[in-house]
């Protein structure tokens, strides 16, 4: 069967760790420390990458990129997403639009969400207007609120090209 549009909803979350760069849609956010992780630990295209697979039904990242993988130690997730993209290619997909949020206390991130935007639209080869980042805090509640770390979301809608 022959789908015209398929879903996909991705969810991801990292502690944050002293001693890494806390990397979030592809931008190097100054901040006193990053996120643990194989890679580098961006939350938000992993979550974007899970999203994207899922509305394939191609697994999860851990099934692409798994962590005992040398190969994706320290890698750029925007790297990743590229090839996820091709993965989406492949099966005659495009994208229509992403919508995904940041979860976190802090940094500020209003600043980057423009560059983010860039460099996921780039990255997946359409067009800055079908991409929506957000962010937005918990009120102190939770892990993100006690800053132990950052979470996001992402919803896809993908077409048949």
């Amino acid at each position: 069967m022959i789908l015209i549009f398929r879903v996909g909803l991705g969810y991801d979350v990292h502690a944050f760790a002293p001693g890494r760069a806390l990397i979030l849609g592809g931008v190097n956010i100054p901040y006193e420390r990053g996120l643990l992780g194989h890679s580098d630990a961006d939350v938000l295209i992993h979550a974007l990458m899970d999203a994207m697979l899922g509305a394939l039904a191609l697994g999860d990242i851990g099934k692409h990129f798994p962590d005992t993988d040398e190969r994706y130690r320290g890698i750029s997730s925007v790297l990743l997403l590229k090839h996820v993209q091709e993965l989406l290619s492949t099966e005659g997909y495009t994208v229509g639009n992403l919508d995904s949020i940041i979860v976190a206390q802090k940094p500020k991130l209003a600043p980057y969400i423009p560059e983010m935007r860039t460099n996921l639209a780039r990255a997946l080869d359409i067009d800055e207007a079908q991409v929506s980042v957000k962010a937005t805090t918990t009120e102190r509640l939770g892990f993100e609120g006690r800053e132990e770390g950052i979470s996001a979301q992402a919803l896809i809608l993908l077409l048949k090209s």
